[in-house]
């Protein structure tokens, strides 16, 4: 995914993305009435990783899915990898085009042959 845009038309650098995740995540623990070391603890992460994760210093993704679950808020991911009801392959295999058929075409006697 390159260049998402944003609703307004603005294209956002990375460190905005990650400064937003890491808004949305301090809000589903304050939501939730955690602290960062209680999180921290549910989640198997350290409290310096989380406190990254929120401020938007860079994490992994094996972070951002265990704080989620944590804070049972999985469904945030499926809005990553949505679950598609078409497969590919048949996508694939209904637009592509019938492969082209050969067209017999008895040869020409030669000439030569009769004597």
């Amino acid at each position: 995914m390159t260049g998402s845009a944003a609703r307004d038309g603005a294209v956002r650098s990375t460190d905005e993305w990650e400064a937003r995740i890491g808004d949305q995540v301090r809000a589903l623990r304050l939501d939730e009435g955690l602290d960062q070391i209680s999180l921290a603890r549910r989640a198997d992460v350290s409290t310096s990783t989380l406190q990254s994760l929120e401020n938007g210093r860079g994490s992994t993704v094996r972070t951002l899915v265990r704080v989620l679950r944590a804070l049972d808020a999985e469904d945030a991911l499926d809005a990553l990898a949505p679950a598609s009801a078409v497969s590919p392959v048949d996508v694939l295999r209904s637009s592509a085009v019938a492969p082209r058929r050969r067209v017999y075409r008895p040869r020409a006697p030669r000439g030569d042959d009769a004597s």
